[in-house]
Protein backbone atom coordinates (compact mmCIF):
# COMPACT_ATOMS: atom_id res chain seq x y z
CA UNK A 1 0.00 0.00 0.00
CA UNK A 2 1.69 3.62 -0.81
CA UNK A 3 1.03 6.24 0.32
CA UNK A 4 -0.44 9.53 -1.82
CA UNK A 5 1.33 13.10 -0.99
CA UNK A 6 -1.94 13.89 0.37
CA UNK A 7 -1.87 11.18 3.05
CA UNK A 8 1.81 12.04 3.89
CA UNK A 9 0.98 15.59 4.54
CA UNK A 10 -2.00 14.56 6.68
CA UNK A 11 0.44 12.27 8.73
CA UNK A 12 2.63 15.01 9.43
CA UNK A 13 0.06 17.38 10.67
CA UNK A 14 -1.60 14.35 12.63
CA UNK A 15 2.17 13.80 14.06
CA UNK A 16 2.60 17.58 15.16
CA UNK A 17 -1.04 17.78 16.21
CA UNK A 18 0.02 14.55 19.18
CA UNK A 19 2.86 16.79 19.74
CA UNK A 20 1.12 19.92 20.29
CA UNK A 21 -1.62 18.57 22.24
CA UNK A 22 0.17 16.58 24.32
CA UNK A 23 0.98 19.42 26.86
CA UNK A 24 -2.54 20.96 26.24
CA UNK A 25 -2.27 23.32 29.76
CA UNK A 26 -5.94 25.15 29.12
CA UNK A 27 -5.16 26.25 25.83
CA UNK A 28 -8.56 27.04 24.02
CA UNK A 29 -6.91 26.18 20.72
CA UNK A 30 -5.89 22.22 22.12
CA UNK A 31 -2.41 22.99 21.40
CA UNK A 32 0.65 23.20 24.08
CA UNK A 33 1.67 26.73 24.50
CA UNK A 34 4.95 25.45 24.71
CA UNK A 35 6.19 24.22 21.41
CA UNK A 36 5.77 27.34 19.58
CA UNK A 37 8.18 27.26 16.46
CA UNK A 38 8.71 23.91 14.77
CA UNK A 39 11.80 23.63 12.43
CA UNK A 40 10.73 21.57 9.18
CA UNK A 41 14.41 20.31 7.55
CA UNK A 42 14.36 19.01 4.10
CA UNK A 43 16.70 17.27 2.74
CA UNK A 44 17.71 16.23 -0.81
CA UNK A 45 18.82 13.15 -0.54
CA UNK A 46 20.77 10.19 -3.05
CA UNK A 47 18.05 7.82 -3.88
CA UNK A 48 20.50 5.00 -4.00
CA UNK A 49 21.11 5.59 -0.23
CA UNK A 50 17.66 6.04 0.91
CA UNK A 51 18.59 2.97 3.56
CA UNK A 52 21.63 5.17 4.85
CA UNK A 53 19.47 8.16 5.61
CA UNK A 54 16.80 5.93 7.30
CA UNK A 55 19.80 4.85 9.77
CA UNK A 56 20.86 8.85 10.27
CA UNK A 57 17.14 9.78 10.82
CA UNK A 58 16.70 6.76 13.53
CA UNK A 59 19.94 7.88 15.06
CA UNK A 60 18.10 11.22 15.64
CA UNK A 61 15.44 9.90 17.85
CA UNK A 62 17.23 8.86 20.79
CA UNK A 63 19.67 12.64 20.39
CA UNK A 64 17.31 15.05 19.01
CA UNK A 65 15.38 14.85 22.77
CA UNK A 66 18.22 14.32 24.95
CA UNK A 67 19.36 17.50 23.46
CA UNK A 68 15.90 19.65 23.99
CA UNK A 69 14.38 19.43 20.78
CA UNK A 70 10.73 17.82 20.67
CA UNK A 71 11.13 15.68 18.01
CA UNK A 72 7.85 15.35 15.27
CA UNK A 73 9.64 12.75 13.25
CA UNK A 74 11.56 12.11 10.17
CA UNK A 75 10.24 10.82 6.74
CA UNK A 76 11.57 9.42 4.29
CA UNK A 77 10.08 9.49 0.15
CA UNK A 78 7.89 7.17 -0.95
CA UNK A 79 5.57 7.89 -3.41
CA UNK A 80 6.32 10.36 -6.01
CA UNK A 81 9.79 12.60 -5.91
CA UNK A 82 12.46 9.92 -4.71
CA UNK A 83 14.74 12.27 -3.58
CA UNK A 84 13.53 14.27 -0.34
CA UNK A 85 13.16 13.71 2.64
CA UNK A 86 11.65 15.47 6.20
CA UNK A 87 12.74 16.53 9.70
CA UNK A 88 10.18 18.08 11.87
CA UNK A 89 11.49 19.27 15.39
CA UNK A 90 9.53 21.40 17.33
CA UNK A 91 10.86 23.98 20.35
CA UNK A 92 9.51 26.60 22.51
CA UNK A 93 11.41 29.58 21.20
CA UNK A 94 14.51 30.14 19.11
CA UNK A 95 16.79 30.94 22.33
CA UNK A 96 15.57 27.32 22.91
CA UNK A 97 16.75 26.35 19.30
CA UNK A 98 19.80 27.96 19.56
CA UNK A 99 20.88 26.16 23.18
CA UNK A 100 19.77 22.58 21.47
CA UNK A 101 22.40 23.53 18.49
CA UNK A 102 24.83 23.76 21.53
CA UNK A 103 24.14 20.70 23.20
CA UNK A 104 24.44 18.85 20.12
CA UNK A 105 27.96 20.13 18.90
CA UNK A 106 28.70 18.79 22.23
CA UNK A 107 26.90 15.52 21.98
CA UNK A 108 29.64 12.32 20.60
CA UNK A 109 26.38 10.50 19.18
CA UNK A 110 25.62 13.89 17.37
CA UNK A 111 28.74 14.31 16.39
CA UNK A 112 29.27 10.66 14.54
CA UNK A 113 25.85 10.85 13.39
CA UNK A 114 26.62 14.52 11.23
CA UNK A 115 30.39 12.56 10.61
CA UNK A 116 28.38 9.22 8.63
CA UNK A 117 26.79 11.48 6.74
CA UNK A 118 29.20 13.38 5.68
CA UNK A 119 31.60 10.81 4.41
CA UNK A 120 28.34 9.04 2.87
CA UNK A 121 27.32 11.59 1.12
CA UNK A 122 23.88 10.81 0.72
CA UNK A 123 23.00 14.12 1.77
CA UNK A 124 23.04 16.19 -1.09
CA UNK A 125 21.21 19.22 0.22
CA UNK A 126 19.44 20.46 3.59
CA UNK A 127 17.09 23.57 4.15
CA UNK A 128 15.82 24.58 7.16
CA UNK A 129 12.59 26.38 7.83
CA UNK A 130 10.85 27.71 11.27
CA UNK A 131 7.23 27.90 11.20
CA UNK A 132 4.44 28.13 13.31
CA UNK A 133 1.07 26.92 13.02
CA UNK A 134 -2.21 29.07 12.28
CA UNK A 135 -4.52 27.50 15.06
CA UNK A 136 -7.90 27.83 13.09
CA UNK A 137 -6.33 25.95 10.19
CA UNK A 138 -4.55 23.12 12.21
CA UNK A 139 -5.35 19.48 12.43
CA UNK A 140 -9.23 20.02 10.71
CA UNK A 141 -10.21 16.49 10.00
CA UNK A 142 -12.60 15.89 7.27
CA UNK A 143 -16.37 16.92 7.31
CA UNK A 144 -17.08 15.24 3.84
CA UNK A 145 -19.48 12.49 4.74
CA UNK A 146 -19.69 9.40 2.59
CA UNK A 147 -22.92 7.75 1.32
CA UNK A 148 -23.14 3.88 2.57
Amino acid sequence: MQATRREFIEGMAASLLALQMGGNGGNASGRSTSMTITCVIRYQIDPYQRDAFKEYATNWARIIPRCGGHLVGYFLPYEGTNDVGWGLIAFDSLAAYEAYKGRLKNDPDARANFAAAQAKRFILREERNFVEVVDATFGRASTLETGG
